[in-house]
């Protein structure tokens, strides 16, 4: 065949050629570019991260100032009274001096619960796990509360089964005693708590913990475990709380494996559902 008749399939084949080299050259740039967007957009999320974590803090050192100021501005003005001139009944000094007491103890706990927010969120891996006995420990927190509850008439009924779970003593420990201060603070005289299982065990522990109380504000469930929120301002102060109790919760479950949601009962009352890990995850 002359040239001439060779020439058209060349040309084509060239074209060809180049129409696969610049697809191949237009894929390449498309999959550069897919990991150019997906940079960026994590360049993104780690600044939105960055940002609110720096936002978190300051309002949590905000937080920590305003909560503080009360109990330091109560001891304050106890002490100035009792080293004033004025003359004091032995009486008097001696309230004077458990109201000091009560307010350091204020305080120990704001910067107990403080110390394990911050440890729960940036030092985890800290909590040394081992096998633990919810039914024991449960027990462990309501005996905590004894004296109030039965002041307050209130009973506490631990019907967990003697489940055993790898965990971390202290932080399983923190949600059944938080769970409990807050319905003995707050579910009203007469009142009934139970702690319970609502479905078999298989890798995962689910449990119910409720009271027939008064409940909470609905407006209030979406934010009930976010840090310093009190659903009663006065009683909350009135109590000792620090408001931190029930993230403390959300974190040890969370560390557990597990999650956690509340609402209002039918029946009246809040309760809460959650589940905990038998292994570490």
């Amino acid at each position: 065949m002359e040239w001439s008749d060779w020439a058209p399939w060349g040309i084509a084949v060239a074209v060809a050629v180049v129409a696969i080299e610049l697809w191949r050259i237009n894929r390449k740039n498309r999959r550069l570019k897919a990991l150019a967007d997906e940079a960026e957009r994590n360049r993104e999320q780690a600044i939105a991260e960055q940002r609110r974590n720096q936002q978190l803090k300051q309002e949590m050192t905000s937080n920590i100032a305003h909560e503080l100021k009360t109990p330091v501005s109560s001891i304050r003005g106890y002490l100035e009274i009792l080293l004033g001139n004025r003359p004091l009944s032995d009486e008097k000094r001696l309230y004077y001096l458990q109201r000091c007491y009560e307010q350091t103890l204020r305080l120990s706990a704001l910067l107990a619960d403080v110390s394990m927010i911050n440890k729960l969120e940036e030092s985890a891996t800290l909590f040394p796990v081992e096998p633990i006995s919810l039914q024991k420990v449960a027990n462990e927190a309501i005996a905590e509360f004894d004296d109030k509850a039965h002041d307050n008439h209130i009973a506490i009924k631990n019907l967990l089964p003697d489940t055993t779970i790898y965990g971390n003593d202290e932080l399983l420990y923190s949600i059944f005693r938080n769970l409990i201060e807050n319905s003995v603070n707050y579910a009203g005289a007469d009142s009934t708590v139970v702690i319970e299982t609502y479905k078999e065990p298989t890798d995962t522990v689910f449990l119910h913990f409720y009271d027939n109380g008064v409940g909470v504000a609905d407006e209030y469930l979406a934010r009930l475990f976010d840090r310093f929120v009190r659903i009663d301002q006065g009683r909350s102060r009135r109590s000792g709380g620090s408001g931190l109790g029930l993230s403390i919760v959300k974190h040890a479950v969370q560390f557990h494996g597990g999650e956690i949601y509340a609402r209002n009962r039918v029946e009246g009352g809040l309760e809460y559902f959650f589940s905990l890990k038998i292994n570490q995850p």
